[in-house]
């Protein structure tokens, strides 16, 4: 087991080395080391480093890969926790309408362009972040009251129920409003250029508090995926700690979702194949989910802003085309095992 969370470590470090290096100007891995070490230590830069390859490193290539891994890392995070708490393989925050909700958020500010006062740029972010939020919170408050025991069963049609409607009603204003229809459709499909290191330093205390305060549950996580029967018995106040960790877990992805957009699979994918390698105990799974999802992420967008030249994909098409077909996999799998 060692071995393979060393391996995963370097393997990621190497993922981040080559999403800073390659790009439409190649940036060799030794003058990023350099770089890196001229602005953390002070050390002389060599004659052949030219201004732009420094302006590259620092205003493009190693923020939008710190903040892809961020992304990746939360996202993975946020699906192995929905996927354990309602016993569901293909669960994840989306189903309970974060995405929904802040696509609803993003969708206002976008068609109708006001800004918050004293947030100004990040206007955005934050409406999108509270849309999210607040989605969830209705669909879980909801749930409670239509089930006291908020069973998993109910939580999930619930958040299917406000997902839909959240996305029918962000439809429509977009509809009635043709011209920002674009805008938003690219927003939704999620991108990670031209955010810089504010977007950064921001997410990157909410993603380290989120992903601690989930470990810290490790042992409860555990106890849920043998089902809410054997959870109760052994002395776990199941509501409460529904609550607690599907608001934890949809914090991390609408603080996410707020910045970078809707990116869709990330969160379905990862978890499983974090299972596979490292086994069920959440005490691996949640800081692998981080270092697989961050590296899986950082592969997607070096994939979304090379494959086509003098072009960029939304990153959400590439986890599209990856996790599509992993879903009807794990649909096939479920099904052959109930039977």
């Amino acid at each position: 087991m060692k071995r393979r969370v060393v391996v995963t470590v370097c393997l990621s470090a190497v993922v981040i080395l080559l999403g800073i290096a390659l790009g439409s100007v190649y940036l060799p891995p030794g003058q990023i080391v350099r770089m890196i070490s001229h602005r953390a230590f002070g050390i002389p830069l060599p004659e052949h480093i030219s201004d732009a390859a420094v302006s590259i490193l620092w205003n493009l290539r190693l923020p939008r890969v710190l903040l892809a891994f961020l992304a990746g890392g939360a996202l993975s995070v946020s699906g192995a926790v929905m996927q354990s708490v309602l016993r569901n393989p293909l669960a994840s925050s989306y189903t309970l309408g974060v995405s929904a909700g802040a696509s609803l958020g993003a969708c206002i500010v976008l068609i109708y362009g006001f800004v918050l006062p004293l947030f100004g740029t990040l206007t955005l972010p934050l409406v999108g972040f509270l849309f999210g939020m607040g989605t969830i919170l209705l669909a879980v408050l909801f749930a409670a009251r239509l089930d006291g025991q908020m069973q998993n069963h109910t939580v999930i049609l619930v958040g299917v129920v406000f997902t839909l409607f959240v996305g029918a009603v962000t439809t429509l204003l977009a509809a009635l409003e043709r011209e920002s229809i674009q805008r938003l459709l690219f927003w939704q499909m999620g991108s990670f250029s031209m955010q810089g290191f504010g977007a950064v330093w921001i997410l990157t205390p909410v993603v380290l508090l989120g992903g601690f305060a989930i470990l810290r549950r490790h042992r409860e996580l555990d106890i849920l995926t043998f089902g809410e029967a054997q959870a109760q018995s052994m002395g776990v106040d199941l509501k409460r700690m529904k609550w607690t960790l599907l608001v934890l877990a949809a914090a991390v992805t609408g603080s996410t979702i707020a910045f970078v957009g809707v990116i869709g699979f990330v969160d379905l994918v990862v978890p499983h194949i974090v299972r596979r390698i490292f086994g069920s105990k959440h005490r691996m799974v949640i800081p692998m989910s981080v270092l697989v999802g961050g590296a899986f992420m950082v592969v997607a967008d070096l994939v979304a802003r090379t494959v086509v030249s003098h072009s960029e994909l939304p990153v959400g098409v590439v986890t599209a085309l990856i996790g599509a077909p992993f879903f009807v996999l794990i649909y096939r799998q479920g099904r052959a095992s109930a039977c």
